[in-house]
């Protein structure tokens, strides 16, 4: 072998350990940086778990499934000088409401003196009608729910026309006032 030969088996044996030793501290990185990622990941997801569990827990307490009626407060400002009731009245257009269980609403009056109680009235296609009271009307808002099995004069929910909030002269202590409603729905 001469000269030329060694250089170049030297060249051959410093070149390919160079590269070698390149790929290897290149691999490391890719190493780590897919052993974070993966870490990461399964941290993201407990963390989504955990978070998705502790909502469960938390609201399934609270939640409902519902339709909202009328979601804005309502005032029934009323006038018992030449009337004798004030109605508050919803059209519910023929709606089918048999996989409903229930009638929410909140409700408070603005005079705490004034004792009211509040007829609640259902209406199908088939002029049926029921009624319900809700006594003692509070002057801080109050959340009621009432069953609709209590209607007990309604056979068909299937064609519902009419949901009615009424406050009567015979039903309030003062002659005039103001009652106000709020987030009334149907719940399943």
């Amino acid at each position: 072998m001469d000269k030329k030969d060694i250089y170049e088996h030297l060249a051959k044996i410093y070149l390919d350990a160079s590269s070698k030793r390149k790929k290897k501290s290149k691999d490391y990185p890719k190493v780590f940086k897919n052993l974070f990622f993966a870490s990461s990941a399964v941290i993201a997801g407990l963390s989504i778990f955990i978070f998705v569990l502790f909502l469960n827990r938390t609201s399934s307490h609270n939640s409902e499934i519902a339709l909202v009626i009328q979601p804005d407060p309502v005032k029934i400002n009323f006038n018992f000088n030449p009337a004798k009731k004030e109605i508050f009245s919803i059209s519910l257009n023929n709606l089918d409401v048999i996989h409903f269980k229930a009638l929410a609403f909140q409700v408070k009056k603005v005079n705490y003196r004034n004792n009211i109680s509040l007829r609640v009235e259902f209406i199908n296609a088939f002029r049926e009608k029921s009624e319900l009271y809700i006594k003692d009307v509070g002057y801080r808002w109050q959340d009621y729910r009432i069953d609709l099995a209590d209607f007990k004069n309604i056979s068909d929910w299937t064609r519902m026309v009419n949901l009615a909030f009424i406050v009567e002269e015979w039903n309030t202590r003062e002659k005039d006032g103001i009652v106000y409603l709020d987030n009334i729905r149907l719940l399943r």
